[in-house]
């Protein structure tokens, strides 16, 4: 399916509907084969010990596979993560953004499958993956 939705309109859309944590999240890219965003890590997503928290590890994965999935149906603020399984793998490097890389498994109607990958800014080495489902509200009629 063809992208409908490019990084400088995902990001406007997240500042308009998100505002609330627009500042937290950038889009980098938009391919055909994936969507990378950026979690601009700040003071409020570390835990103790100055590593990046999981539920920040989380809400990345969960932000990107809602937009990788937005880049190809448009603008539907009302899309819903419906599942959800995220394995982390290794220590987020500290002081650094964190990178999703989010590919498009399946999209229909109804539901989009996505797997994300996340790193720290700088390493090839994945910290956490994801595999989300997101529920696609129905189209309006009338």
């Amino acid at each position: 399916m063809a992208i409908v939705m490019d990084a400088d309109a995902l990001n406007a859309f997240l500042v308009e509907v998100f505002e609330q944590v627009a500042d937290d999240f950038f889009v980098d890219d938009v391919s055909e084969e994936e969507t990378i965003l950026r979690l601009r890590v700040g003071p409020q997503h570390l835990r103790p010990g100055g590593t990046i928290s999981g539920p920040s590890m989380f809400g990345l994965a969960d932000v990107a596979a809602y937009l990788v999935t937005l880049s190809r149906i448009g603008p539907q603020a009302l899309a819903v993560t419906t599942n959800c399984s995220i394995d982390f793998m290794r220590k987020p490097q500290a002081g650094v953004d964190l990178i999703a890389k989010a590919r498009l498994l399946k999209l229909g109607k109804q539901l989009s499958v996505s797997d994300v990958l996340i790193y720290s800014e700088g390493s090839d080495k994945p910290v956490a993956r994801a595999s989300l489902t997101y529920a696609i509200p129905p189209k309006s009629i009338g």
